[in-house]
C-alpha cells in the first residue's frame, strides 16, 4: 500500500516568457507621420510557492510533475501594453524547502500561512519603440524582445514544523501518547514500526492555548546511516523546538538507551543537540513506587517525568513541563 505521506517531490517548472515590445508606427488618415506608438510586452507568469497551513504533505503534487506558467502577450499599437501571463500558484505545507534539483542550491523556505516565494520568475516584457524615440531618432523602427521563459527541475522537501517532536525507539509509546493528549488518531499496535509516517497532533493546553506535537517514526540504532526508516524521518526532527525523549519504564538501562538515541541525532546532525530536551519514562503503570524511586537515582541529567498514557498519570504535568520549556525557548 502506498503511503499518503509524501515529504519529497521533484517537479519540472517553466515560467512564462515575456511579451515582445511593438515597433509600430502611428499611421492615421490625417497623421501620415505620427511617430512610434508601440506598446511594451507583458510580463511572463511566475511559478509561485504559497504556504498553506491546512496541508501536511506534498501528496497533491505527486502526479503534477510539469507546471507551466502562462506566456505574456506582445505589445500593441496605440501604446497598448500586452497582457501579463498568469502566475501559477503551488500550495505547499509549512516547512517546505525548495532547491534546484541539479545543483541542490537552496532557493527558499516556506514557514508561514499565505507566505509566497517566486520559485521560477517569469520573463520581463520588452520595451516598445516609444521608449527609443529621441531628438536624433524620431521614428525608431525597433523594439525589445521579451525575456525568455525559465525552466528547470526543482525539488520540494518537507520538514515538519512542530513545537514538540517525540523521539524514541519503536514501541516506546509515542503514538499512544499522541492519541491520548491530542485529537490525532495514529495507528497503534503492540509491535515495532507501527508508525510508518510522521503524525501531527494539536495538544490542548490551559486557557484554550495549544501546541503542536509530532510523532516521528521510531529511531533504531544506525538510523543515521539509513537503517530502518533512518534518514527519511530524521530530517523532521530538525524543525522541532523541543525534543521529548520517550523510554519505557521496563527498559533495562534507561541512561544507555537515552545515550544511543542522542548519538543517532548527533551523528545525523550535531546541531540537534542544541535543542531543549525532556525525558518521559513511559508505561509507569507497569512499575511500583519503590522501583520508580530507585530508577530516579540513575536517570540522565535533564528534566524527567514518569508518565502513563493508559492511566493518564502525570500527563497534565508533562504538558506543563513542555509548555514551560516552549515558552522559555521563545524568550531565549
Amino acid at each position: 500500500m502506498e503511503s499518503n505521506f509524501v515529504d519529497f517531490i521533484k517537479i519540472f517548472c517553466r515560467s512564462g516568457r515575456g511579451g515582445a515590445g511593438s515597433a509600430h508606427l502611428r499611421r492615421e488618415k490625417f497623421i501620415p507621420k505620427g511617430g512610434p506608438d508601440g506598446g511594451d510586452g507583458g510580463h511572463g507568469g511566475h511559478v509561485i510557492l504559497r504556504g498553506n497551513s491546512q496541508l501536511w504533505t506534498l501528496l497533491h503534487l505527486r502526479y503534477r510533475k510539469h507546471i507551466f506558467a502562462e506566456n505574456a502577450e506582445d505589445g500593441m499599437k496605440s501604446n497598448k501594453t500586452g497582457a501579463d501571463g498568469k502566475d501559477v500558484i503551488i500550495e505547499v505545507p509549512l516547512g517546505t524547502i525548495a532547491r534546484h534539483a541539479d545543483s541542490e542550491e537552496f532557493i527558499c523556505e516556506v514557514t508561514k500561512h499565505d507566505e509566497e516565494h517566486i520559485l521560477v520568475p517569469g520573463g520581463r516584457g520588452g520595451l516598445g519603440n516609444t521608449h527609443f524615440k529621441s531628438a536624433t531618432n524620431q521614428t525608431p523602427r525597433y523594439a525589445q524582445p521579451g525575456e525568455p521563459a525559465v525552466e528547470g527541475n526543482y525539488t520540494l522537501e518537507l520538514k515538519i514544523l512542530a513545537d514538540v517532536g517525540l523521539v524514541g525507539f519503536p514501541n516506546a509509546g509515542k503514538s499512544t501518547l499522541l492519541s491520548v493528549i491530542s485529537a490525532a488518531k495514529p495507528k497503534i499496535a503492540d509491535y515495532p514500526f507501527t508508525t510508518l509516517v510522521p503524525n501531527l497532533g494539536i495538544v490542548g493546553y490551559r486557557d484554550a492555548r495549544s501546541f503542536v506535537m509530532a510523532d516521528i517514526p521510531g529511531i533504531i540504532e544506525g538510523a543515521h546511516e539509513g537503517k530502518g526508516l533512518g534518514l527519511r524521518f530524521l530530517r523532521h526532527i530538525e524543525r522541532n523546538s523541543i525534543l521529548l525523549f520517550m523510554i519505557p519504564v521496563d527498559t533495562r538501562d534507561i541512561s544507555k538507551e537515552y545515550a544511543v538515541l542522542l548519538n543517532e541525532l548527533k551523528e545525523y546532525n550535531p546541531e540537534l543537540l542544541d535543542k531543549k530536551r525532556v525525558l518521559a519514562i513511559t508505561k509507569n503503570d507497569l512499575a511500583d513506587e519503590e522501583l520508580i524511586r530507585d530508577m530516579k537515582k540513575d536517570l540522565p541529567d535533564l528534566p524527567c517525568i514518569f508518565i502513563s498514557s493508559q492511566t493518564g498519570n502525570n500527563l497534565q504535568k508533562l504538558k506543563d513541563m513542555l509548555w514551560k520549556e516552549l515558552n522559555s525557548s521563545m524568550d531565549d
